[in-house]
């Protein structure tokens, strides 16, 4: 079946060769797909001081850089989310691929606000149309193992996120620092698009039916059964204040760690905010089980968001290295446990569709939350801004940590 039929949502052509891949490697690739296009949007992190200084930035418009982004992302979400069920998994990793490349050009050619924040959208648009995609195909790889799927749903997503500011830092030490990390990035994702399209696609799950199947694709009001509501709502918002934290860390939180490591250093800075975000990918692999789990993990998060400020107050690396690894661990033995139980008790029709609209809630943490500190820091400074921001992080994490307590209690009781 060719990628044009696919994306005409045409029945498959008789005789189509191609590669005829093992369960192995469609894992390897769905998981590769969404994690690179993640490494590719989180590039910029320990490049926004450079960008700050050469378009003439201030604090709000690296925020606003990063939140169109994540407004593009969740916009794409709730408009394409479910495009995967009637395309097909590969056909919808190819455009999110070529989406990919787009932005990655863009935002590498931006000689102002505007031109920055249309590469950051692009991006946006192409992790959207890679993660319900990608979340369900390794649903569907792993049908007996549906909490493996989930492990690696979150090790991929996690992994990209940290990784990005990294290797963002390590290719800026090659010459041209706001490109080279852009087109080494690209180079990848072309290489990609070979294995995809060699690929023999697996039947979309909800072929359309009719003479207008491109109706099927039209935005759908998001819809959760009653015995997974309750499960929807908890994973959303252990997402969204999750994503809020790793908003901070992914575009303010170089400009803040600097002087508390006394360094400039691109690629310590950038290793530094992916510390969270790699300490969550990693806690992926730990088989940690429990009614307590998401409590203790939640409970964890909000202590260690604060000793974030306390860091900073102290000028402590060590026990800023600390407080980002335990928040990362915290926060990913929760979300893990919340997002598990709920794709457990979605449909596999309804798998791609709902996992988005998680996702869209999840990534709103990243840009709503964001702006407003990007504005306060206009305001009041990042110190006084960042305090604030930590303590509302933490007073969250810790009442959602009291509310989980409270309802693994009763269930231990009943």
């Amino acid at each position: 079946m060719t990628v044009f039929n696919e994306l005409r949502m045409r029945p498959a052509t008789a005789g189509r060769q191609g590669w005829d891949a093992s369960t192995t490697a469609r894992l390897v690739m769905a998981g590769a797909v969404i994690f690179t296009l993640l490494v590719g949007a989180n590039l910029a992190t320990p490049l926004y001081t450079l960008l700050q200084a050469n378009l003439g930035l201030s604090a709000l418009g690296v925020t606003a850089a990063f939140a169109s982004y994540v407004l593009a992302l969740v916009a794409t979400l709730m408009l394409a989310g479910h495009w995967s069920d009637h395309i097909g998994r590969r056909a919808a990793l190819i455009l999110a691929v070529l989406a990919g490349l787009a932005g990655s050009w863009v935002f590498s050619q931006a000689e102002n606000l505007v031109a920055l924040s249309a590469g950051r959208a692009l991006q946006g648009v192409a992790v959207a149309l890679a993660t319900g995609a990608s979340a369900a195909a390794l649903r569907e790889l792993l049908p007996t193992r549906p909490e493996w799927a989930t492990r690696f749903t979150l090790l991929a997503t996690a992994g990209g996120v940290a990784a990005g500011p990294v290797i963002g830092g390590l290719l800026s030490l090659l010459p041209g620092p706001t490109t080279a990390p852009y087109y080494v990035h690209s180079l990848v994702l072309a290489a990609m698009l070979v294995p995809l399209y060699l690929l023999q696609a697996r039947p979309a799950i909800k072929p359309p039916v009719g003479r207008r199947p491109v109706l099927v694709l039209a935005p759908r009001r998001p819809s959760v059964s009653t015995e997974a509501r309750g499960a929807f709502w908890l994973a959303a918002a252990v997402g969204f204040l999750s994503f809020s934290v790793f908003g901070f860390c992914l575009s303010l939180a170089p400009a803040y760690f600097a002087p508390i490591l006394q360094t400039d250093s691109r690629p310590l800075i950038g290793a530094l905010a992916g510390m969270t975000l790699a300490a969550s990918a990693l806690s992926q692999v730990l088989s940690v089980r429990g009614r307590f789990v998401v409590p203790a993990g939640l409970a964890v998060l909000g202590a260690s968001v604060l000793l974030l400020a306390a860091a900073a107050a102290w000028s402590s690396p060590l026990l800023l290295a600390a407080a980002s690894v335990c928040a990362g661990l915290g926060q990913g033995v929760a979300f893990r446990t919340v997002f598990n139980d709920v794709a457990a008790k979605v449909e596999s029709s309804q798998h791609a569709q709902v996992i988005s609209t998680v996702y869209v809630i999840t990534y709103l943490g990243s840009a709503v939350p964001v702006i407003g500190l990007g504005w306060a820091t206009a305001v009041f400074g990042l110190p006084t801004a960042v305090a604030g921001f930590v303590v509302l992080c933490s007073a969250a994490a810790l009442a959602l940590s009291a509310v989980t307590l409270r309802t693994a209690l009763q269930r231990r009781t009943a």
